[in-house]
């Protein structure tokens, strides 16, 4: 069985899209197709042009998935693609820049596009920084909250940069930057580090930048590991591939002051009620990284 579903000039046919790809909700193909039906015009700005990453479970979150990179043959010659470099050769990414590639990667059993942080023409040079923001094992979604406030006070108020908000679907928080791409991976990554080694010195009994599960014992790892080339993160309204179809969705910060927020706030099932308001309407512009990287060391020097 197929069905046909019509946006921007094009006509996509979905295969079998009774399938169900959510044993435990009962959530099939066709409903995920019209999740990223009504959310297109809000995601589709935050992928156009970026390398994506698929991940994919054609046999449902509950079968063997895979992270797939290169575009396969069968993929239509209107999908946009950018050939990359990789250590030893390169890779040919899909790039999501319109509503029928979003529902054509849906039909694909693409449930959790995964995006870079920088774009195609400029791929070494991200215009977004993010923080993960990882909980401990006991899973204390007010610490992540806590950890979010701090993390926006350091950036926004002691180094003049605006931050962005999002559940990713999964345990934690992003923390998200916007930059005008003036700056390397390498130096934003550098920075990110620093950042987060400022944070963590302050609130050592809450916070840490230890990547070693066994050493981190009750406090929340800020990971800023993402920060790389060819390294992804969720893409804002994505769903993830697990139990009861969670949405990584933007946030407010007056959100994150929320006791009741948790990390699954939106999923499948509530795709109408994620988009009556837009968090993001009034998203801050981009900045550059440099006069952050130098109130850093200023702060770094006061306190040494």
């Amino acid at each position: 069985m197929t069905v046909k579903v019509r946006t921007g000039g094009r006509t996509l046919e979905i295969s079998r899209p009774e399938k169900v790809l959510f044993p435990e909700d009962g959530f099939t193909k066709a409903d995920l197709v019209d999740h990223y039906r009504a959310v297109a015009r809000r995601m589709v700005p935050q992928l156009r042009g970026r390398p994506l990453m698929l991940e994919r479970h054609p046999d449902g979150i509950d079968g063997e998935g895979f992270m797939q990179k290169d575009v396969p043959d069968h993929f239509p010659d209107w999908i946009h693609r950018a050939e990359l470099p990789k250590q030893d050769g390169t890779v040919t990414y899909a790039l999501c820049d319109d509503t029928a590639t979003l529902l054509f990667l849906a039909d694909q059993a693409c449930v959790t596009p995964h995006r870079f942080l920088s774009r195609a023409d400029r791929p070494d040079h991200p215009d977004r920084l993010v923080f993960d923001l990882d909980p401990p094992k006991s899973g204390d979604f007010g610490l992540v909250r806590q950890a979010a406030r701090l993390l926006h006070a350091l950036l926004g108020e002691e180094l003049g940069l605006p931050s962005l908000v999002m559940t990713t679907g999964s345990r934690g928080l992003h923390v998200l930057v916007p930059l005008d791409r003036g700056a390397p991976f390498d130096d934003v990554r550098s920075f990110a580090r620093a950042a987060a080694d400022v944070l963590a010195a302050r609130h050592p009994d809450r916070l840490t930048t230890e990547p070693r599960k066994d050493k981190r014992g009750d406090r929340l790892y800020l990971d800023t590991a993402r920060n790389a080339y060819a390294q992804t993160a969720v893409a804002p309204y994505a769903v993830r591939a697990r139990q009861g179809a969670p949405v990584a969705a933007p946030l407010t910060w007056a959100d994150v002051d929320d006791p009741d927020l948790t990390p699954v706030r939106w999923t499948l099932a509530t795709t109408d009620g994620l988009l009556k308001t837009n968090p993001w309407q009034d998203a801050p512009r981009a900045h550059a990284l440099g006069p952050a990287v130098r109130r850093l060391r200023t702060l770094k020097q006061g306190t040494q």
